[in-house]
This record gives structure tokens, C-alpha cells and sequence, in this order.
């Protein structure tokens, strides 16, 4: 399937800023389960930008916007061509070492309650495991648009058996990591048409996990929708949680109340 994707973030300051820094991962890697075809980043000094890959294997922009001015624009688009792998990535390469993702951080902190689930969805094998994880996840916490907030833990959410794709995979992650597997952060793309459901859906600009299995390699799962990912899902950036793989991060010098508005819009590219 060939996806055409457009990711528009715009910021607004009551006062200018004099100054700011930009770390964009904005964009997309090819690999198994897609193939990047076109891509582009527009914002205020793209020309002078500085591109690194960093140890979690994003590719990183690192922009520094002229200011003053009291708006920021940042957009990237593309098309990008996808395959149904079963949700199965493979062994990608970073320079971070696999054993990094069973770190938890704040927001994938396991409370006793995951411990639990988590050590009762252990299966005979590790995938099986997983399979039977994203299951009761999906079961036990509702999908609920705007139940909850940037800075919601997994203990907060599966407490409160609700939450968004975010909170899904913040608790998938801690239940994985209590089993001892390794499993991240993943920010990308899920392609919506009037044939899905809309009520269990979630918006185009998702989120989901990847856990790591030895004869497979990292292998995604989206316990918000109750699937691995198919041919509708496009990667953008992977990381320890949903802070650590956010497309865009950056400092800013002068300006003051903030506003932000993010607009992601993904459909079928014509052939």
C-alpha cells in the first residue's frame, strides 16, 4: 500500500522568540515492513540544518529557526510504500544495544497491578507471551479520547482502565519489560478509511510497541487497536517512551504562551 502523509505543527507565542533550537525526528526509515519513496521537512532554516542518526536509530534534524517571530511552522510530508509483515520488523540496526529498552522510565514505571497482569499473561514462549499481553491490554483499558494527558503514567492509566494509543503502549512496554523483554516507544502513522471501526480506531498520527524477540527480532504490537501492525501503519520514530520518541523537541528563548496545533493527515498515493 502507498501512503501519502502529511504532518503540519504550527506554534504560536503571544511574544516572539529570539532564539531556538529544533530536534526534529520527522523522518521516516525504510526497512522491512516499508520504503520510503518521497520525503521532505519545511521550516524556517531547513538549509542550515544539521543531520545525525542517534543511537536509538532516528534519523534527527537539528534546526535552529531565525527568529524573532512569534510563529513556528514545521511540516513534513511524503509518500511512503508499506507491507503487511505481521507486525514482524526484524533486526534493525542502531548503536544502542537491545538490553537499553528494558529500562524503565517514569511514564513506563510497572505498578503492582501491571506486574501482575503481566505475569499472568506469561505463555510458553515469548511471543505467545505478547500475543496474550496486547490482548488483555486491549480488553481491560478502554480507548477514550481525551481521558487523559501528555504526562499520564502506565500505572495512571491501567488504574483507571482508560486511555489513548499512547497509554496503551506506556503499559504494554512496562508489562513487557516486567516480563523481561525488551520493548520501545513507537511513533508513527495508521491509515483510516470509512471500513474500520471508528469507535476503537485511533487518530492517523499513532502510537504503538515493538518488543524484541530473539529468533525474530523486533516485532510491533498496538494494544490500542488489538493488532500487530499491517500495511496501514507507517514508522516514524522509536524510543524509551512517548517523551523519548516525540517527532519534535526543541528550547526556545524569549517567547511566552504557548499554543500548538498539530494536523496529520494520511491517505491512499495514487499509483
Amino acid at each position: 500500500m502507498r501512503l501519502a502523509i502529511r504532518h503540519h505543527t504550527l506554534y504560536r507565542y503571544a511574544t516572539p522568540f529570539n532564539h531556538a533550537v529544533q530536534s526534529l525526528r520527522l523522518t521516516p526509515p525504510s526497512g522491512k515492513s516499508q520504503s520510503v519513496l518521497e520525503w521532505r521537512i519545511d521550516v524556517s532554516g531547513i538549509e542550515q540544518a544539521v543531520h545525525y542518526d542517534d543511537a536509538l536509530g532516528n534519523h534527527v534534524t537539528l534546526v535552529t529557526p531565525p527568529g524573532p517571530t512569534n510563529a513556528l511552522s514545521i511540516s513534513a510530508e511524503g509518500v511512503i510504500e508499506t507491507f503487511d509483515t505481521a507486525g514482524v520488523i526484524g533486526f534493525t540496526q542502531e548503536a544502542a544495544p537491545v538490553g537499553v529498552f528494558l529500562r524503565a522510565t517514569h511514564a513506563t514505571e510497572a505498578s503492582s497491578a501491571i506486574q501482575k497482569m503481566a505475569l499472568a499473561c506469561r505463555e510458553a514462549t515469548v511471543l505467545q507471551s505478547l500475543h496474550r499481553l496486547m490482548a488483555a491490554i486491549h480488553e481491560t483499558v478502554a480507548y477514550e479520547v481525551a481521558s487523559t494527558h501528555v504526562l499520564t503514567t502506565a500505572s495512571d492509566a491501567f488504574e483507571a482502565k482508560r486511555g489513548v494509543c499512547q497509554d496503551h503502549t506506556h503499559i504494554f512496554i512496562a508489562a513487557a519489560r516486567t516480563l523481561g523483554i525488551p520493548a520501545r516507544y513507537v511513533t508513527g502513522y495508521l491509515f483510516l478509511d470509512e471500513d474500520m471501526e471508528r469507535a476503537n480506531a485511533a487518530d492517523a498520527h499513532h502510537a504503538w510497541a515493538e518488543a524484541y524477540v530473539e529468533e525474530l527480532g523486533w516485532i510491533g504490537f498496538d494494544a490500542a487497536n488489538g493488532v500487530c501492525p499491517t500495511e496501514r501503519y507507517a514508522r516514524l520514530a522509536v524510543g524509551f517512551d512517548a517523551a523519548s520518541a516525540a517527532p519534535v523537541k526543541g528550547t526556545l528563548r524569549g517567547a511566552s504562551d504557548e499554543a500548538l496545533a498539530v494536523e496529520v493527515v494520511v491517505g491512499a498515493a495514487q499509483q
